[in-house]
C-alpha cells in the first residue's frame, strides 16, 4: 500500500486503544521518533531526517498538521470529517494560508531522478545550495502535493467507532482504514441490532 507523507502526518493523531485520542507529536522526542520513521518519504523531497527537533520545530509541525487535517476534512466533504478535531477545525482559507506560508520558507524545484536500473521518479531539491530546510516546510509541501494530486479524490475519514484516521480508499466499497477497524465497526453494528431487538421484545 502506498504511503503519503501528508497522510502519515495527519495520522499522528490517533485512537489510543482505550477510548481516547493520543498525539504522537506531543513531545519533542515523539517528533524525533516520527521523523526518523518517515525517512523514506522525506527522501522523496530531497530531505534527510536530521532536523532539529526542539520545541519551536515541534510547534511548527503541529501547526502544519492542524492545517492538513482541516483541509482533509474539506476534501472528504460532504462526508463527515475525523471526529478527533471536527469541533475545532481551522477555517479552510486559514489552513491554505498556513500551508503556503510554511512552504515559502523553503524554495524547492522538481528534479528528474532516473537511475540506470529503476523507474524514473520526481524528486524535489532545494532551489538554493545549503538553503535551510525545516520539517514544517517539507511537510507543507508534501501536503500540497497530496491535495493537488489524484489521491485526494479517494481520501476518506474512517467511519469505525473511535477511529480518527484518514485513509486513501483503494477500492470502491472501502469504508475503513484497516481491517481491525472494519471488524470493530461490524461488531458495533451487530451490538446495536441486538440491543434494538431486545428493546422491541
Amino acid at each position: 500500500m502506498e504511503r503519503y507523507l501528508a497522510l502519515e502526518l495527519a495520522s499522528t493523531i490517533r485512537h489510543d486503544g482505550q477510548g481516547g485520542v493520543t498525539d504522537d507529536l506531543s513531545t519533542t522526542d515523539g517528533l524525533a521518533a516520527w521523523i526518523a520513521a518517515q525517512a523514506d518519504l522525506l527522501d522523496r523531497y530531497g530531505t534527510r531526517p536530521d532536523f532539529a527537533t526542539d520545541e519551536e520545530t515541534r510547534g511548527e509541525v503541529v501547526a502544519v498538521r492542524e492545517a492538513v487535517r482541516a483541509l482533509f476534512a474539506r476534501a472528504v466533504s460532504p462526508g463527515p470529517p475525523s471526529p478527533a478535531d471536527a469541533h475545532r477545525l481551522l477555517p479552510a482559507d486559514e489552513a491554505v494560508a498556513r500551508l503556503n506560508a510554511a512552504t515559502s520558507r523553503r524554495g524547492v524545484v522538481p528534479h528528474l531522478d532516473w537511475p540506470h536500473e529503476g523507474a524514473a521518479q520526481l524528486r524535489f531539491r532545494s532551489a538554493e545550495p545549503d538553503a535551510p530546510t525545516t520539517p514544517a516546510a517539507v511537510l507543507a509541501h508534501a501536503a500540497i502535493d497530496f491535495l493537488t494530486g489524484p489521491q485526494r479524490e479517494n481520501l476518506r475519514a474512517c467511519t469505525a467507532p473511535r477511529c480518527v484516521r484518514y485513509f486513501v480508499r483503494t477500492h470502491g466499497r472501502q469504508e475503513w482504514c484497516k481491517p481491525s477497524c472494519g471488524n470493530r465497526a461490524r461488531a458495533a453494528r451487530h451490538y446495536q441490532r441486538h440491543r434494538a431487538s431486545e428493546t422491541r421484545a
